[in-house]
């Protein structure tokens, strides 16, 4: 399958998708979860479909690892939405994963705005790397 088609199928499936979490489903595991990415294979069999949660504050006893398991309990549901909306002649088998990216870039804008102290040398390691003869 050429990559044009791959991604104009991973963008429709990753569209569906969010319109059925955001409309349809009604498990409460499921949060303020986001479709951030979808990864067919060549072959259609298979997609991993990546997902963001946005963990509110009031909500401590709902998790992302929560989200994940309430939409693999849905997977017949959301693999049957995506075939009657896309009208493929295989409808790919969808496996949930977490995407930690947007986790990653948090923490990474936390160290660039508030970086750790430096390294504070010790007078031996001042003395070594003066004395040649060492």
């Amino acid at each position: 399958m050429k990559p044009d088609r791959m991604r104009r199928v991973d963008e429709a499936i990753r569209k569906v998708l969010g319109d059925v979490l955001q409309r349809e489903v009604k498990d409460p595991r499921v949060g303020f979860a986001t479709v951030t990415g979808v990864r067919t294979s060549s072959d259609l069999s298979h997609a991993q479909v990546l997902i963001s949660v946005l963990q509110l504050g009031d909500e401590p006893e709902h998790t992302p690892e929560d989200t994940i398991a309430g939409l693999r309990s849905a997977v017949g549901f959301l693999q049957r939405r995506v075939g009657e909306e896309l009208g493929l002649k295989n409808t790919p088998v969808l496996r949930f994963e977490l995407d930690e990216t947007v986790d990653r870039a948090l923490r990474i804008q936390e160290l660039l705005d508030d970086p750790p102290p430096p390294a504070v040398e010790t007078p031996e390691d001042e003395t070594s790397e003066d004395d040649p003869d060492s």
